[in-house]
């Protein structure tokens, strides 16, 4: 855990946060749209820690959103037998694009598809979330507990962000905007998660499932002591295929609230 913790440190700092605040326009190219950025810290940083986490667990694989991106076929080795690191180098790179210090760098340990250790390094903000399966969840050493909302409180909930959402999917999550919930769109999904996992959001509710995005955040919340499921009442799996949207909340019943509310508008 200590070795993985350094190493992510590590891309960050010698990737990332030279370039923060520091992009010329060239160093920034749009992917699939205009929303959709990518960075040479982005790849940079994917690369460092491609090197540097296959060299700490001889015969791992990574399945990286820039690799993934190139492509697509990186995507297997979450089908296969090898311990799978999956990272995503900059989780928010439209705020990393506007200077804004709401990014991090992301990477999970997956195993026939279940994850076993996470990092949620934001390095803009000096957190350094980790989560290890059945031993609990730590920012910055110090024990992690989300609790539950009170009964009279309105939930905050971090939706899919509409600059990239279907109209479709824009229906579903409008069911969200009810008595008692408080909806406003995500930033950074990873440190979402880290929100959920300090007690100062209420849950999310998301319509897009790239691992990436999720496999860290998603065991730092149970780690935490949350809980998470599809609208089709299954965990999400990080292989794909999920039932969409999916939530991650402070507790049970928030969770089977949100469900409740996405499954009966779907």
């Amino acid at each position: 855990m200590a070795a993985v913790e350094v190493a992510v440190r590590r891309a960050a700092a010698d990737e990332i946060m030279p370039r923060f605040r520091q992009l010329a326009a060239e160093d920034i190219v749009e992917k699939n749209g205009p929303h959709d950025l990518v960075t040479v810290a982005d790849r940079l940083a994917e690369e460092h820690l491609t090197a540097a986490l296959t060299d700490l667990l001889p015969g791992s694989r990574v399945v990286g959103e820039e690799a993934v991106h190139a492509d697509p076929s990186v995507l297997d080795a979450l089908h296969g037998d090898a311990p799978v690191w999956i990272v995503d180098p900059v989780d928010g790179t439209r705020q990393f694009v506007h200077g804004d210090p709401g990014f991090a760098t992301l990477v999970a340990l997956a195993h026939h598809g279940e994850v076993l250790a996470s990092w949620t390094y934001a390095p803009a903000l000096g957190l350094m979330a980790v989560a290890r399966r059945g031993a609990g969840a730590w920012l910055n050493g110090v024990p992690l507990r989300a609790g539950s909302p009170s009964s009279a409180a309105v939930l905050d909930v971090a939706t899919s962000h509409y600059d990239f959402t279907t109209d479709d999917q824009k229906r579903v999550l409008a069911a969200l905007e009810t008595g008692g919930i408080a909806p406003r769109p995500c930033g950074s999904a990873g440190l979402e998660y880290l929100h959920i996992a300090r007690g100062d959001l209420d849950a999310t509710a998301f319509s897009w499932e790239n691992s990436w995005d999720h496999a860290a955040g998603l065991l730092l919340v149970h780690e935490a002591g949350g809980a998470s499921g599809t609208v089709a009442g299954q965990p999400f799996r990080i292989e794909g295929g999920n039932a969409l949207p999916f939530t991650a909340a402070r507790d049970t019943a928030t969770a089977r609230r949100i469900l409740g509310l996405l499954a009966a508008a779907n």
